[in-house]
C-alpha cells in the first residue's frame, strides 16, 4: 500500500469523523431547546391548573344567543 494513499484514506476518516461529530453536536443543541420549550409549557400548564383550581366556575359556561 503507498504511504500517500494511505495518508489520504485517514484524511479522510478524521473529516467524516469531525464531520459526524457536528452534526451530532447540532442535534443535541436541538434536543436541548426542545427540552426547555417543554419544560416551559409544563410550567404554563401547571399554573393555568393551579388558577383553576383556585377558581373553578370561571370557564364552566358558555352562553349562546341567536
Amino acid at each position: 500500500m503507498d504511504i500517500a494513499l494511505a495518508s489520504m484514506a485517514l484524511s479522510q476518516g478524521k473529516i467524516q469523523q469531525q464531520a459526524s461529530i457536528s452534526v451530532m453536536k447540532k442535534a443535541i443543541g436541538s434536543a436541548e431547546q426542545q427540552e426547555e420549550a417543554l419544560q416551559k409549557l409544563m410550567s404554563t400548564a401547571s399554573s393555568v391548573q393551579i388558577q383553576h383550581s383556585a377558581q373553578p366556575h370561571l370557564g364552566g359556561n358558555i352562553d349562546i344567543k341567536l
